[in-house]
């Protein structure tokens, strides 16, 4: 109704406090509540694949492992982290250690071949990277050319034998226990490349207040379609096809959803 719009309209304000992190919004506060063991935060599915829900408590038990190792292989808050995994459980982790250290997550697409990853590691100077079996050939064809590049993370099979660690076995070495930085709504938060169609690619880096203006437009359509009057848990699934790699799949499908 026109009246409702007028109203909010002029009643809107971004509401963006001091300090923000991603990965607290996504993972960290739902994984404090009492139902954590309970509450799903992923559905994993596939042709000839076992299904399996992955919880919050799972996800941020998981992070807080990874963000203890990557701070025992010296990632500081600001170094970049480079994530060449397609969608997978470990994906959502990783995103989470990443961010909630203070680091700054590098979403590489499994698509990209040698030549479009190590420009982008070398421009951006990624000190880790994490990646299983469907990029690693690429990965370690370039890893030569990427000085800053000290460490390489291998996740699942055909993976973890020939990456510099394996991620499962780093994990068990590492406590569930990790206290997150306190980052600013204004510290970087992902550094995603353009295409490169008009030239080398760019880096663009978001901030992690950049989801705040992200969750409107994902409310709008996802929340109040599915909104029960009587104040019932939604039992809606989201699922989309677009690539965690990208901004359409991680910062419209990935981080709301979370």
């Amino acid at each position: 109704q026109q009246d409702g719009y007028d109203q909010l309209y002029r009643q809107f304000r971004w509401l963006v406090p001091e300090r923000f992190n991603m990965a607290e919004v996504c993972s960290r506060r739902w994984a404090l509540a009492a139902d954590a063991t309970k509450r799903v935060a992923i559905y994993a599915d596939g042709a000839g694949a076992q299904a399996l829900s992955h919880t919050y408590a799972e996800l941020q038990h998981q992070a807080n492992r990874l963000s203890n190792a990557l701070v025992s292989l010296r990632v500081k808050p600001g170094d970049r982290v480079a994530i060449v995994m397609p969608q997978r459980f470990e994906t959502a982790v990783a995103y989470m250690a990443v961010l909630q250290m203070g680091a700054v997550a590098m979403p590489l697409s499994i698509l990209f071949g040698p030549e479009a990853l190590q420009y982008r590691l070398q421009d951006s100077a990624a000190a880790v990277a994490l990646c299983d079996s469907s990029a690693m050939m690429n990965l370690l064809e370039v890893r030569g050319a990427c000085e800053p590049l000290r460490h390489i993370i291998g996740v699942g099979e055909g993976a973890d034998a020939m990456a510099d660690l394996d991620y499962a076995a780093l994990l068990a070495q590492h406590t569930a226990e990790f206290s997150p930085e306190p980052t600013l709504a204004e510290d970087p938060a992902v550094l995603i490349y353009t295409s490169g169609t008009t030239g080398n690619p760019k880096g663009a880096l978001i901030p992690h207040r950049a989801l705040i203006g992200n969750l409107s437009g994902f409310v709008c359509s996802q929340n109040w379609f599915g909104f029960d009057p009587d104040g019932g848990q939604s039992t809606a699934v989201f699922w989309s096809p677009a690539d965690w790699a990208w901004t359409g799949g991680l910062m419209d499908a990935l981080l709301p959803t979370l």
